[in-house]
């Protein structure tokens, strides 16, 4: 069964309590942030204080994905503001240093891979990732289009031995996420595609269903 992270970024942020329960009331597994600096990606998102308002009213699982030049700078923060697994990008600094940070802090660590990263780069850092979250677009903004080559990046990790969890994330669609899914990803992450549906929970159950 295929786990759905929806990304808060793409709910009503006059209403993110209401987008929040909506989450956890459809059944996601995960309750995605993206977290955007404006310099690592030319936009800007979320504080840890919003996590940690959002995480008074909404039980969820915060899946916390950091878009910043510099994720040292921020870790604690969200880990303090209620994170319960954080995404750091290999292109970003300090890289294994987060990395050994969120492990210290007892949180689940990720590593997440922009499209024209090769998957190969994260081979030395596999036994430090619980999981590997691959951008299927330029990570900054929502509504994109799925880049078709980042379905091959997850066919690659798997080839190359990662055994951990698989997120993907950008443009993923019902119409693609089986593909997705055949390919070795254990995680989509929708945003337009859960909030903007007729019937968010037929999205969820969909998505379960792959």
């Amino acid at each position: 069964m295929s786990k759905l992270a929806a990304s808060i970024l793409a709910g009503d942020v006059l209403h993110l309590g209401d987008a929040g329960r909506l989450v956890t009331d459809t059944g996601c597994d995960y309750l995605h942030f993206d977290i955007m600096d404006g310099v690592f990606v030319p936009n800007l998102s979320f504080g840890p204080h919003v996590l940690a308002g959002l995480k008074t009213a909404v039980r969820a699982v915060y899946d916390t994905h950091l878009m910043v030049c510099d994720p040292m700078t921020l870790i604690d923060a969200f880990a303090k503001a209620g994170s319960h697994r954080l995404t750091v990008h290999v292109e970003a600094k300090n890289f294994e240093e987060s990395l050994a940070k969120i492990r210290k802090l007892g949180l689940g660590v990720g590593a997440s891979l922009k499209p024209a990263t090769p998957a190969s780069s994260l081979v030395p850092y596999f036994d430090k990732l619980d999981l590997i979250l691959v951008m299927s677009v330029e990570p900054g903004f929502g509504g994109q289009k799925l880049i078709p080559s980042q379905v091959d990046k997850i066919r690659e990790l798997r080839a190359l031995g990662f055994q951990g969890e698989i997120e993907v994330d950008g443009g993923v669609t019902l119409e693609n996420g089986p593909l997705l899914v055949h390919a070795g990803a254990d995680t989509l992450v929708m945003g337009t595609s859960f909030f903007a549906a007729d019937d968010p929970q037929a999205v969820a159950d969909a998505v379960h269903g792959f």
